[in-house]
């Protein structure tokens, strides 16, 4: 079992190259900074029961699972947001406020037409009843994951399974509502 200053000695020698080693992947140095202190905390709480010696290998992995979790994270924020620039105007005309297009002047949610509010319910329900047909562990990992912005370590730990199954389940309902949404004939 290492010691307090065995672990605090490992995580100081290695800090400035996991930093670099994450700012090289992430190109941020806010989110790599992020990556690498999650990636100490969790060598702490989950392996200080470890020998010295095994805190390399271990660390290595947590900051390469926490590199692999930032990215998914970012990938999943942008499936979900709209990129802003997309409000730009086509002529090079960048006067255009991308929150004039959201927003009405006083203030409220421009208003869509009754046609597109219905297909968008419509979709919704689509959706839901597909999220529906997914088995029990799929769903609830999918809704934890993605409608709830849990990470990983969190679901795993509400759902009383390993990070991995989480991972697992998740992907699986992605495909699934993936290819069942296409045969509805309903696309990103």
């Amino acid at each position: 079992m290492a010691t307090p200053a065995e672990i605090s000695d490992f995580l100081k020698s290695v800090e400035k190259r996991a930093f670099k080693r994450s700012l090289y992947h992430v190109r941020n140095e806010d989110s790599a900074l992020d990556i690498v202190q999650d990636s100490m905390m969790k060598l702490v709480e989950h392996y200080s029961h470890k020998s010295a010696e095994e805190l390399p290998m271990l660390f290595q992995r947590i900051l390469s699972n926490s590199t692999i979790d930032w990215f998914r994270r970012q990938q999943t924020h942008r499936a979900h947001f709209a990129n802003l620039d997309d409000f730009d105007d086509p002529q090079g005309d960048t006067d255009l406020d991308a929150l004039g297009h959201m927003l009405a002047s006083d203030g409220q949610i421009a208003q869509e037409s009754t046609e597109n509010q219905a297909q968008r319910a419509q979709i919704l329900r689509e959706i839901e009843q597909e999220l529906q047909n997914l088995p029990l562990r799929q769903r609830e990992a999918f809704l934890l994951r993605y409608w709830e912005e849990m990470d990983v370590a969190e679901t795993a730990s509400i759902m009383g399974c390993s990070q991995g199954s989480v991972k697992t389940h998740c992907f699986r309902a992605v495909a699934a509502l993936s290819k069942a949404l296409k045969i509805r004939g309903i696309s990103p």
